[in-house]
């Protein structure tokens, strides 16, 4: 054998060996639990709606089981604080399931600094699942899309294992957030994916028994950091859902911002918004005005005026309640930082007596409104 081909296949071993001792890493432990603050808004009853507010970090994405821990740290606290309830309707934020497109990743991926430093790391530990997903995706954003394309069954499993869990668990009705999947829907109490399906932003909502409900709630106003990927989803036979607190709808972040929406809730009685609010630090700055259609029955002229705190208490949910059926709703945001991904926002809890928006800490926080029986 010729010696520069005897140099060539060292390298390539070299490599090889590299790239195996990297993948074997494994992944970083899970951090310190951050504090934990219950508050609590009317007077104790039967029902509530609980704002889930978790301090989320890339560690705690590093497995199904990582994932769940955290997340029942939260439910824990709520439960030692005796606002848990059969008829208790948990709320957790909007993408909290998203990030586990990178669960079981190795490494270098929980390490990246950035977003975009981890999705290179998760391309290059897959890259023929990864290529076979770019060759599926017509997307705007094609290469995000593969990344969620590639990962969906696992994702979906992981999604629902752990949200089924913590329902069973704790006994009570949990709103799964949201997640981006491909194709989603549900078969035989399974939440299921195609590959080749629409990457969509849904919601799941599970029965205190660990049953998933058997509807998904789709985003039908993406934002345009999500429109690159993700599709607008059709209002037609938009799910409401019996629990035993009530009717209960869901809105998906922006979707909470328009009114067709809650028209297509119909005769829902609770309604709950998982919600991502980014940059870090926009609560209090001037609100820029919606980034998806602007609905006619919003004045142009208050963008700009209003922070962004007081237009998701003026335009959002708070400020659209009195326009449906339902007696109450909570919004629950996203809290933590996932590599370069700052956030912001505090619960908003609604009723007929008015607007509860909880004080905001560095921590993690349970904010529970009671909603009667």
């Amino acid at each position: 054998m010729p010696r520069w081909l005897v140099f060539i296949a060292c390298i390539a071993i070299a490599a090889l060996a590299g790239w195996s001792f990297w993948r074997a890493l494994p992944a970083p432990d899970a951090p310190v639990a951050d504090p934990i603050v219950v508050s609590e808004t009317g007077t104790r009853s039967g029902a509530n709606l609980i704002a889930i507010e978790p301090v989320m970090r890339v560690e705690d994405y590093t497995s199904a089981d990582a994932f769940h821990a955290r997340l029942a740290d939260y439910l824990e606290a709520a439960r030692e604080a005796g606002v848990l309830t059969p008829r208790s309707i948990a709320v957790f934020p909007e993408h909290i399931g998203t990030w586990l497109v990178a669960a079981n990743a190795p490494r270098g991926v929980y390490r990246a600094s950035s977003v975009d430093g981890a999705m290179i790391a998760l391309i290059a530990a897959n890259p023929l699942p990864y290529g076979g997903s770019l060759l599926a995706s017509e997307e705007p954003d094609r290469a995000a899309a593969a990344i969620f394309r590639m990962r969906s069954a696992d994702t979906a499993a992981g999604y629902q294992r752990a949200f089924s869990a913590l329902a069973q668990e704790y006994e009570i009705t949990i709103v799964a957030g949201s997640v981006v999947l491909a194709g989603a829907r549900i078969e035989d109490g399974a939440i299921l994916t195609d590959a080749d399906g629409p990457l969509e932003n849904i919601s799941a909502v599970f029965a205190p028994d660990g049953r998933v409900h058997g509807a998904l709630v789709r985003k039908a106003y993406p934002i345009p950091s999500e429109a690159g990927f993700t599709a607008a989803a059709s209002l037609d036979d938009y799910p409401v859902f019996d629990t035993p607190a009530g009717r209960l709808g869901v809105l998906i972040c922006a979707d909470s911002w328009h009114p067709d929406v809650y028209a297509a809730l119909g005769d829902a009685e609770l309604l709950a918004v998982p919600a991502f609010l980014q940059p870090g630090d926009v609560w209090d700055a001037p609100w820029g005005g919606y980034v998806t259609p602007w609905p006619d029955d919003v004045p142009r002229g208050d963008a700009g005026h209003l922070t962004e705190g007081e237009a998701w208490q003026t335009h959002a949910l708070a400020g659209r309640l009195a326009s449906t059926s339902a007696r109450a709703g909570i919004t629950a945001f996203l809290g933590g930082s996932l590599w370069d991904m700052g956030s912001d926002g505090a619960a908003i809890a609604v009723n007929g007596e008015g607007v509860h928006t909880a004080t905001r800490t560095s921590g993690g926080q349970v904010v529970v409104m009671w909603v009667g029986d």
